[in-house]
This record gives structure tokens, sequence and C-alpha cells, in this order.
């Protein structure tokens, strides 16, 4: 399988790289560049700006408003917004639940919801893990009864992320309690409908994105059932395996080695230079080769999408990437030193406004947010599966163990 680019992609690389000189505003950049968590004005304005331009749905097909640009046009363009800083945009909206809809839904919910994703008018929230049911779903309690026009639902969702930013959830219910998978049916929910209550969780970095939410007598319209009743199950697979992709990550893993790299140019150890020490530079090459490997992984399963001959791709990205993101997080504390003991506040909670943190900063300037990403990080393995899980996804449908 031959992967170069081709003059064609190569000559879009440098479309994307003057777009977003000309276009991405340097203070965004700077802020999305720290691990702090994202800015939702920042995510909200770059979304418009690539909107604007008729880029913000790079994976969407040209008939609901998308690029229809080739997987690998996709992948340069999510590489290229890494490594410039620009903010990630609603990965909810646009890599999980708007494909769903999109595959699935009624032409009324591609109507209603479509536009809205594609510039930033709606925002999602993902409730899917209960405290009984994570990495299991086919064993989660929320139910949802049709009453009239209505589904009635009730039960409790945990680790929702950012749903205090959202507008919408969508969620899994059941619709049958007494069948296990055939009984889940996929639901949107307006977040601030009557009866739900969300409680924040804070995490180990002192940040505010997880949320555990109630649900208590909320109604939903009937017609924001996705696809029809008891197919959750299978509108769900198809959407982890989204999720399962993008957790790859190839574009910030790449970023992210990129920095470590720079700091380790940049800090001493032992009278020298930290990457010129034989046991770091040994592991910094080790993390290279590794990323080199998911590349390659990521441009196969473009490649091959939707005939790749039963190999779990989203699987296998989701182990790779999480694994590496964790490593590579690993080696920029270690390379911090003492400056990795210091608690950088978090700009979004710190400043409203989203500015840096004011006051001098402790070390070097690159600093703040390294420690903050890296605790954050450690949830890779945990989040849209656990890499247990995958294993076994692994062993069971490609080894068949």
């Amino acid at each position: 399988m031959n992967f170069e680019i081709e003059p064609a992609d190569q000559a879009f690389r440098e479309e994307v790289r003057a777009f977003l000189r000309e276009h991405l505003p340097p203070e965004m950049a700077e802020r999305t560049r720290r691990g702090f968590h994202f800015v939702r004005e920042d995510q909200v304005a770059w979304t418009r700006i690539l909107n604007k331009r008729g880029w913000s749905g790079q994976n969407w097909p040209r008939e609901w408003g998308g690029t229809g640009w080739s997987p690998v046009r996709q992948l340069i363009f999510d590489e290229e917004c890494f490594m410039a800083g620009a903010p990630a945009i609603d990965t909810s909206g646009f890599k999980m639940i708007g494909p769903i809809i999109m595959t699935y839904g009624s032409e009324a919910l591609k109507r209603e919801f479509g536009p809205r994703i594609l510039n930033a008018d709606v925002f999602w929230g993902q409730g899917f893990s209960e405290p009984n049911a994570g990495s299991d779903l086919a064993s989660l309690g929320t139910t949802a009864v049709r009453d009239g026009d209505d589904y009635v639902i009730n039960g409790r969702k945990i680790w929702t992320s950012y749903v205090e930013q959202a507008d919408m959830i969508f969620m899994l219910v059941k619709t049958d309690p007494a069948a296990r998978q055939r009984g889940i049916s996929m639901l949107l929910v307006d977040k601030n409908a009557p009866g739900i209550t969300i409680r924040p969780i804070i995490d180990i970095g002192e940040s505010h994105s997880l949320n555990e939410v109630f649900f208590d007598d909320v109604r939903t319209p009937a017609t924001l059932l996705v696809g029809e009743e008891g197919k959750g199950w299978t509108y769900a697979k198809s959407l982890l395996e989204l999720e399962r992709a993008f957790s790859g990550e190839w574009p910030r893993n790449k970023r992210n080695l990129e920095q470590l790299r720079a700091m380790a140019c940049r800090e001493r150890a032992g009278g020298g230079r930290l990457i010129d020490s034989p046991g770091f530079a040994e592991r910094l090459a080790a993390l290279e080769v590794e990323l080199q490997g998911l590349e390659w992984l990521t441009l196969r399963a473009l490649y091959e999408k939707g005939s790749n001959g039963g190999l779990p791709v989203g699987s296998l990205l989701k182990i790779r990437g999480s694994e590496l993101l964790q490593r590579i997080g690993e080696m920029q504390v270690e390379a911090l030193g003492d400056h990795a003991m210091y608690f950088y506040a978090d700009p979004c909670h710190a400043a409203p406004e989203g500015a840096l943190p004011a006051g001098p900063v402790l070390g070097p300037e690159y600093a703040p947010g390294v420690v903050t990403d890296y605790m954050y990080r450690r949830a890779t393995t945990i989040y849209g599966g656990a890499n247990e899980v995958q294993r076994t996804i692994v062993a069971r449908t490609y080894l068949e163990l």
C-alpha cells in the first residue's frame, strides 16, 4: 500500500497553513497550546471562522454542508490545525452524534441539527456511562417510557464530559428494561429540560469538565428519537467506533512530542542538555518510532475505511494512541523537573475572559498546563471504552482467541 502524499494533497496542506496564518488569532492559538481545558468562546469563534470558509464539517458529506474531503485531507487538516494551536471543534457534535444523525436519523433531525452543528449553534454532552454501566453499556439502568408524544426519562449518568456547557445531550436509555441490547434506544434531550440536575465533578487537576447528571421525569419529544426504538445499541457501537478512532489522536501526539523535544533541548541534566542524556534520548527515540507507527496505522485505517477485513481499527487506534499520549506526558513532566511541582491555575476558571494566568510564571514559559494535561490524559485509557475492553475486542474479533 502506497501512503505517499499526492502533490495535490501537499498543495492542500500549504493552503491550510496559509489559511491558519491569516485567520487563526494568535492569542487563541497561545491559549490552546497550553494543556488546560478549552475555552468555549474560542471553540465557537473558531468553528464559525471555519464554517464561513466552508471547512467546519471536515468529515461530513457535501450534501449536508460538509467538505467532502478525502480521509487523507481530513488528517492533513487536523494535523495542521493542531500544530498551529487552533482550538478543537466540538468532537461530540462533529465526529460522534453528527455522523450518527446523518446515517440513522430522520430527515427532520438532519435538517434541524446539521446546520446548527456546522455553525457551533448547538453543543453536545454524551450521556452514556452510568455508575453501574461504564464499559458494559448493556447494563445501563436509565429508562425512557413512551407517554403520548413524549418519552419520560428517569435515571442517572456519570462522567458526562462538558455537559455543563452543552445545549443538548445524546443519551442511551432502556425503552424495554426486560431486554439487554435490544431494549436500548438513543434519544436527544434538551440539557435545560425540567427535571435535569447536574452535579460537577472536579478532576485531579482541579478543573471542571466532568459531571454527574440526574434525570427525574424528564420529558423529551418522541421526534428526538434517533432512528428506531430498540436500535440504540447498534447506533452506539457505530458512535463508539468513531470515538475510539479519534482517540488515536495522531495530531495531538505529534504536537505533544514536538513540545517534548523542544523542552528537552532547553532543559539541563548532568551539565549538558537533557536531550543529549543517554537514557532520556533513548526513550525519546522510542516514542518517535511509536509515533511513526501510529501515523501509519492511522493512514491505513483511512485508506481502508469500510473494507478493513474485520480489523478492529477503532480499538487498535484507541489503545496505541491513548497509551502513547500518556507516555509522552510522563516524559514532559519529567523534563520539567522541580517546576512540575508548582500548580498553575486553569485560565478557563481563574479568569472568565479566558486570559492566561496573571502574575509571574515560576519556571520556563512552557511550564503552565503541562502537568494539568498530563493528569487529565490519565483518563484516555479509560474513556471511550477502557483499553482492557478494547484488547478483548481485538482478541475476540480479529485474533479469534
